[in-house]
C-alpha cells in the first residue's frame, strides 16, 4: 500500500471502550479476520458493520491508519453463528488467482454472484486477493478448463520494472500483470507487508505462458481478430491509471443519476459485468468496467453525440449507462432490460432469454438490492 499522510487523531483505545458495549458492537459475537494487502480499518469496520472506534478498542490498535497485511484482528460477526459454532460452509472451495473477479468466479462455476458473496459473508465492496479461498456453491463441481487454462502461469522470463504511481499496492500490480504479490515482492527484494513509495521501482517477474484473455469463454471460441483486439486493449490498460472500486462505484452512481437511470441497477450490472474493474477485458473484446463490445460503444457514442473511449473509465461507464437508458425504454421490465444488456435486444424478443441469460438476471436483480 502506498504511504499516505497520517489519518486525523482518534481517542486512545481507553476513552472508545466507554462509548460502545460489546453486545451493541457485536451482538453475534466476534470472529477473527486476517488483514489483507489493500485493506483500510475503516474498510474493515464497513464490511463487519462496526466502527474505527470498536475495532480500535478491541483489538488495543496503536495507530488506526497502519495496519499490515497478514495482521489479525478481531471483528464482529455479521451474523449468528450455527449451533454455537462458525455457519457451515459447504461446496466447492476455489483459490482465487492473479485478475479474478466474484463474478467472473461465479460463472465458470455456474453460481450467481450474490450467491458467492452470501456463502463467503462478503458484500459488493469487498475486495478479493490471489490465495484468498471462496465457497463456491454453483450447478458444477470444478472450473470450466477453457477458462482454468487461462490462468496458468509461468515462473519463466526476464520480467520488467514497473514505477510505482499513487494508490498502487502490491496485490493491483500482480493482477495487472498477471503474477502474484509474493512474486513481485521477491524478485523486488521487498516484504509483501512493506509499504510501497510513489516512484519505488519493482521487478516484475516473467512474462507469462498463457495471456491473461483467453481465446474461449464459456465454451465458446473467438475469432483471432477479435481476441487480438481484446488482447491489445488488456496490454494499453495495464500501462494506464485506473479509478479504484470506490472510485469507480461513485462514478457509475453518478453517471446513472446524471441520465435518468436508477443508480442500484448501474451498479449491480457493472459489479456483475466486471467487479468495478476497468481493466477487465474479455475474450469477446468486451472492455472495462461496463463491459462494452466496440460495436456496442459506437451505438453508445451516437446515443450521446461523440466519440465514447472505451478505455476511458468516465466514458466506458457512460457508455454502458446511456445503453441502459436506451433499453429501458425499449423494454416493459427491469428484469427484461437487464437480459437485454447480457443477451441483445432483438434476441430477447425473438428467442426468450436464454438458461444463461435467467442466471444473468437473478444475479444482477439480487445485486441490485443490496446496492
Amino acid at each position: 500500500m502506498v504511504a499516505a499522510a497520517p489519518p486525523p487523531a482518534m481517542p486512545p483505545a481507553e476513552a472508545v471502550t466507554t462509548l460502545v458495549t460489546p453486545a451493541r458492537v457485536a451482538p453475534h459475537g466476534w470472529t477473527t479476520y486476517r488483514v489483507r494487502p489493500g485493506d483500510t480499518l475503516d474498510g474493515i469496520a464497513a464490511r463487519h458493520r462496526t466502527t474505527i472506534g470498536a475495532l480500535v478498542a478491541r483489538n488495543h490498535v496503536r495507530d488506526p491508519g497502519l495496519i499490515h497485511p497478514g495482521d489479525r484482528l478481531q471483528v464482529p460477526r455479521t451474523s449468528a453463528a450455527r449451533s454455537g459454532s462458525t455457519p457451515a460452509r459447504s461446496g466447492t472451495t476455489h483459490v482465487v488467482r492473479p485478475g479474478e473477479t466474484v463474478s467472473g468466479i461465479a460463472a465458470r462455476y455456474g453460481a450467481s454472484v450474490s450467491g458467492v458473496l452470501k456463502a463467503n459473508g462478503l458484500t459488493a465492496r469487498t475486495l478479493i486477493h490471489p490465495g484468498d479461498r471462496l465457497v463456491v456453491r454453483g450447478s458444477r463441481s470444478a472450473p470450466r478448463t477453457s477458462a482454468a487454462r487461462a490462468t496458468k502461469r509461468s515462473t519463466g522470463g526476464a520480467g520488467r520494472t514497473y514505477t510505482v504511481r499513487p494508490g498502487d499496492t502490491l496485490s493491483d500490480i500482480a493482477q495487472r500483470y498477471g503474477t502474484t504479490a509474493g512474486r513481485i515482492a521477491a524478485a523486488s527484494h521487498v516484504s509483501t507487508r512493506s509499504l510501497l513509495q510513489v516512484g519505488q521501482r519493482l521487478r516484475i517477474p516473467g512474462a507469462s505462458s498463457a495471456h491473461p484473455v483467453p481465446d474461449s469463454f464459456a465454451g465458446v471460441t473467438y475469432p483471432d481478430a477479435v481476441v487480438a483486439a481484446a488482447r491489445r486493449n488488456h496490454a494499453t490498460l495495464a500501462t494506464r491509471s485506473v479509478p479504484s472500486r470506490s472510485q469507480v462505484r461513485e462514478l457509475v452512481a453518478r453517471t446513472a443519476r446524471r441520465h435518468g437511470v436508477d443508480p442500484r441497477l448501474a451498479l449491480a450490472i457493472s459489479y456483475q459485468e466486471s467487479g468495478w474493474n476497468q481493466r477487465a477485458v474479455s475474450p469477446a473484446n468486451a472492455v472495462g468496467v461496463m463491459q462494452v463490445i466496440p460495436s456496442a460503444g459506437d451505438w453508445a457514442s451516437s446515443l450521446v453525440g461523440r466519440r465514447l473511449d472505451l478505455l476511458d473509465a468516465e466514458d466506458n461507464v457512460t457508455a454502458g449507462v446511456v445503453m441502459l437508458r436506451a433499453l429501458g425504454r425499449s423494454t416493459s421490465s427491469t428484469r427484461t432490460t437487464v437480459a437485454a444488456y447480457y443477451q441483445g435486444l432483438a434476441s430477447v424478443q425473438s428467442r426468450g432469454m436464454y438458461a444463461d441469460t435467467r442466471h444473468y438476471v437473478r444475479s444482477v436483480m439480487a445485486l441490485r438490492a443490496t446496492m
